[in-house]
């Protein structure tokens, strides 16, 4: 069942930013498995690959997991459920209730452990991590349909997901690689003197990773920390825990003891613990803007220290009259509806253009309501559930609002058949006809949950579009190049996209499209993915010998 993407392995040149050229025998490339299949036509094997990967991740259900600290794999009696969203009788598995002192412990034997891995050659750190991208390579099949299980993304998104994970590795190895591990000598006019500039690792990096990407961004945070020398503590969402033990037990094998460590449970005990130790140097965050900017403060309340941060948006769309409207129907349906709005990149506001505004409203209603909502790992399924009962009851409270201060075109009810009782299931929702300036256009909701507004002239869309404490990402729909031109002059948000039908907001690519947020987003303002991130987890040091 497992299929190894085919990989270009050929000698090729590469120049790095510090402008020396150093050999590779792989270049990277985006894993793309699902356009993969369909370029070979042979989709029909990917969905028989997942149908048997289905079959063999149940076999695992209820199974109890370890904590992983200092190298060995901890139990314990103390534990909590990891149930699927979309059937709540499925117990995936049992994990640990950390308590602090677990926490401490993996923070300690992680700072024990940084001075050997952070002495690792550069090219074993590598090649460590292209082995790990291989075993996810090879065995991506059964991984994305424990995601699809775990977090509850339709089999598609799932298999994007590990894609986004292997890319994650292999590319940060070849930043390394072209960087040569980022130390270069420098100019220097006293002829006694040797210089040379190198970038270290701080040491000890808390990673906090959520719910709707958990193995690409658990992954990415962590192998930026651990790829570039620091050691690491791993705090995964305690509702998708399984896919970020998926590769700490493919890595810390293959470290030293400790230099990766893997706790469970709640954020107010294990993620605390993390964001006030003063032996952790480095903190890497993906979640909501109040939680981060909450460790933020607290993180950086005894000394400076890197906080790597990426905090949600509310990501617009500017639809104009000039838009290919079946294109940007389709953009905007997947951005908004992919992972039910459960993405941080997911479209969640439009302004569309009032000559057109009713044609665009009328498909993108009848496309929304054509969609398949059911069990995320079946073939058909497009939409599948939210991920817990607290974004069921925000779900409910937003469409109860919806409902009183505007009008809900399509959506805005649960999905209680007999199907889908037992998950947390909700329709794709449309609403119309708010002021501008209410909460739901606001405030990040993350639910398949999009408001639609009109626009005169693009000035006032675009004025609309950044009246947003949010900058992470943002869509255009037009056929006038000045009007394509004035959004990216002037649109406030770190990811764009024009006439982008494959998603309007959504599917940024490891390499291609840096993913970074602007404003309330991201604090860094570099990019996951991109040429600049690995830098942020290092230092600079310069040496002078002296002859």
């Amino acid at each position: 069942m497992n299929y190894v993407c085919p990989r270009v392995n050929r000698k090729s040149t590469l120049v790095g930013l510090n402008n020396e050229a150093c050999h590779s025998d792989i270049m990277f490339e985006n894993e793309r498995t699902w356009a993969r299949f369909v370029e070979n036509n042979s989709t029909d094997s990917f969905h028989k690959n997942f149908d048997d990967a289905v079959g063999q991740v149940q076999k695992d259900f209820g199974k109890k997991y370890p904590m992983i600290i200092g190298g060995k794999e901890i139990f314990s009696d103390d534990v909590f459920q990891v149930r699927s969203p979309a059937d709540k009788n499925l117990i995936l598995g049992n994990f640990p209730l950390a308590t602090k002192d677990d926490a401490l412990h993996a923070i300690e034997a992680a700072k024990e452990s940084f001075y050997k891995w952070s002495l690792v050659p550069y090219r074993k750190r590598v090649q460590i991590f292209r082995e790990v991208a291989d075993i996810f390579s090879h065995d991506k099949f059964r991984l994305a349909a424990i995601m699809s299980f775990e977090n509850g993304k339709n089999r598609l998104e799932a298999m994007g997901d590990l894609d986004e994970s292997i890319d994650f590795m292999r590319f940060y190895a070849e930043q390394l690689e072209i960087n040569q591990g980022f130390s270069k000598d420098t100019k220097n006019d006293n002829p006694t003197e040797k210089t040379k500039s190198t970038l270290k690792p701080y040491g000890v990096w808390g990673i906090i990773s959520p719910f709707n990407f958990p193995s690409a961004i658990a992954i990415g945070m962590t192998s930026g920390a651990l790829i570039t020398g620091n050691t690491t503590v791993l705090k995964p969402s305690s509702d998708a825990p399984i896919s970020a033990f998926k590769f700490v037990e493919s890595i810390y094998p293959k470290l030293p003891p400790a230099a990766i460590n893997f706790v469970t449970g709640s954020g107010g005990i294990v993620g605390k613990t993390i964001l006030e130790s003063l032996l952790v140097d480095g903190i890497a965050f993906t979640g909501s803007q109040e939680v981060g900017m909450t460790g933020y403060s607290t993180f950086e309340a005894s000394r400076p220290r890197p906080f790597i941060s990426e905090m949600g948006g509310k990501n617009p769309a500017i639809i104009s009259a000039s838009s290919d409207i079946e294109k940007a129907t389709d953009g905007v349906l997947r951005a908004a509806f992919g992972f039910s709005g459960q993405k941080c990149s997911a479209c969640s506001r439009v302004y569309v253009q009032k000559s057109i505004a009713s044609k665009f409203l009328e498909r993108l209603v009848a496309k929304t309501v054509a969609l398949k909502i059911g069990k995320p790992w079946e073939k058909d399924t497009y939409i599948g559930p939210v991920i817990n009962d607290a974004a069921v009851k925000k779900f409910q409270k937003a469409s109860d609002i919806a409902k009183k201060d505007g009008k809900i075109l399509c959506g805005g009810s649960l999905v209680s058949d007999d199907t889908n009782k037992n998950g947390n299931f909700v329709t794709p929702t449309i609403v119309a006809n708010l002021p501008l300036d209410h909460e739901l256009i606001r405030e990040e909701l993350f639910l398949p949950f999009l408001c639609v507004e009109e626009f005169e002239n693009f000035d006032d869309a675009l004025a609309m579009a950044n009246k947003s404490s949010y900058g992470l990402t943002a869509g255009v729909f037009s056929q006038d190049k000045n009007e394509i031109e004035k959004f990216f002059e002037k649109i406030e948000a770190g990811v764009t996209y024009a006439n982008r039908a494959a998603s309007a907001t959504t599917g940024a690519m490891v390499g291609a499209q840096p993913f970074v947020g602007w404003k309330d987003s991201g604090i860094s303002g570099k990019g996951a993915g991109g040429a600049y991130y690995l830098l942020q987890f290092l230092r600079e040091q310069t040496q002078t010998r002296c002859e």
